[in-house]
């Protein structure tokens, strides 16, 4: 962190003399940019090339840096209105539109104003992800035989076998692909498993990201409402007798948002009841290695219990490490494997295999089951906070059910309650918080916002955050 702070200076420090000099005049060297500004070699070899990013630098091998030409004046903007019809001409004759409303997913994307407490944040924090252990890895991996060459298409063997044997049961690595995160293994096992037009059955709440997927891929999302032991099975039943839908979409473990576990007795009842219905249930295993340290022995991935191939599975690293370490499993048995296959070929043909190469580095590491722990403990502690401080401060927001893994919270607002105002009054003293309309794809049966605690840098901005919040809801809520 230290050293990102020394490269950001020594930038805004060279940017602001760069008038110095005449376009394409020469630059101080790196050995005088050492001397004058006391820092690494390696800190002045970042500040140029963020200047070259900027359009501000340009470099020459052998000869230095140099003060880039003006650039010339844009071009006057096109018309772009034509696309409006071309658009929408052919959408009356869709099964389903194809039009994506993002804001559910931008919402936990978008970069927050310096200062605001961000409690809608969907990855770990800087703080808490393995960024030594990461980049030990990388490095690792970049000199392993063949790294840079092209990887076999279903993925390196070494990780398929390692997320086979976390699977459990009788799976077994050539059942294993290897998928850029878990958005793009869902992407595909959509698109695999129902045509454009298809009903499919998704928890309700459920995960806004899934929503957009399926929206996307021309399907139509039909509600399941869960409850504190998860998605209910009379009602899954009667959903695939109502729709003759061939998929359902779950997350049996810590499920986004509500944090609600499948309950042991409803694990094989699902299975069972897609299996009548001749559908697949497509398991979302999204922080399973995101769970808190008193959450006991977790249940095992469905798939490990299915021999039929009703399940596919999918289980991804990106939550337990970098919003950026991308690699993901998408497991299934029988034929459909061949159609996610064919699929994940033509959309992405392979994961970089450095990447994969890293991942294999990575989990093998003692580094890793430090990191797991570590975070377990964090975690733990960053719910229990959450939790005393809403407790204290705002006692109409604590929560009914309060999980053992994953990084958030789900709030049922008072009735009466405006939940985008509340979202914009809480923006408005400093704190960011995601609402709940996004995770419902039909009406939802109250206002509702996710509170998360995992992109945060300490424990100390959770109470200023509830604090922040505490004085929206005094000037919203009913």
């Amino acid at each position: 962190m230290q050293q990102s702070s020394s490269v950001a200076q020594l930038t805004q420090s060279l940017r602001m003399e760069m008038n110095r000099y005449s376009p394409g005049g020469k630059l101080p060297s790196s050995r005088a940019l050492v001397e004058t500004y006391r820092v690494s070699p390696v800190t002045v070899s970042r500040a140029l090339a963020q200047l070259v990013a900027e359009g501000l630098v340009v470099t020459r091998p052998g000869a230095g840096a140099f003060r880039a030409e003006p650039r010339t004046a844009a071009d006057p903007a096109g018309d772009t209105s034509w696309q409006e019809v071309a658009l929408s001409a052919d959408s009356s004759n869709e099964l389903a539109p194809r039009s994506v409303d993002a804001t559910g997913v931008m919402v936990n994307l978008v970069a927050q104003p310096t200062g605001v407490i961000e409690f809608n944040g969907g990855y770990l924090h800087p703080a808490l992800q393995p960024e030594r252990a990461m980049a030990t890895a990388l490095a690792r991996a970049g000199r392993r035989p063949g790294a840079w060459g092209r990887p076999p298409t279903d993925g390196v063997p070494e990780l398929r076998e390692w997320f086979a044997r976390g699977c459990g049961g009788a799976v077994t690595a050539a059942e294993v692909l290897i998928t850029a995160g878990g958005q793009s293994a869902l992407t595909t096992a959509l698109r695999a498993l129902a045509p454009p037009g298809a009903q499919v059955l998704v928890e309700s709440p459920t995960y806004p990201g899934m929503l957009a997927i399926a929206r996307a891929a021309g399907l139509r999302p039909v509600p399941v409402p869960v409850d504190a032991d998860g998605v209910r099975p009379e009602l899954l039943e009667s959903a695939f007798r109502a729709t003759g839908a061939r998929v359902f979409v779950c997350q049996p473990l810590f499920q986004n948002p509500t944090g609600a576990v499948l309950a042991a007795d409803r694990r094989r009842e699902v299975v069972r009841i897609a299996r009548a219905a001749g559908a697949f249930v497509v398991e979302d295993d999204f922080v399973r290695r995101l769970a808190h340290e008193d959450a006991g022995t977790l249940p095992p991935p469905l798939i490990s219990e299915d021999p039929d191939g009703v399940v596919v599975h999918v289980c991804s690293l990106t939550k337990a490490t970098s919003p950026s370490f991308r690699v993901c499993a998408l497991v299934a048995r029988g034929p459909v494997l061949e159609r996610l296959r064919a699929i994940h070929i033509v959309e992405q043909f392979f994961v970089p295999r450095p990447l994969q190469e890293a991942a294999v580095e990575l989990v093998g590491s003692p580094a890793w089951d430090r990191h797991l722990r570590n975070v377990a403990g964090e975690l733990r502690l960053r719910r229990d906070t959450m939790v005393t401080a809403l407790l204290r401060d705002l006692p109409e927001l604590t929560p009914t059910q309060v999980p053992s893994g994953g990084f958030h919270l789900w709030a049922r607002l008072p009735d009466g309650a405006d939940e985008a105002a509340l979202v914009s009054a809480a923006l408005r003293t400093g704190v960011a918080i995601t609402p709940g309309r996004p995770y419902f794809c039909a009406e939802p049966t109250a206002g509702h916002v996710r509170l998360s605690y995992a992109f945060l840098a300490s424990v100390a901005e959770i109470t200023e955050g509830v604090r922040r919040l505490a004085t929206a809801c005094a000037e919203t809520l009913p």
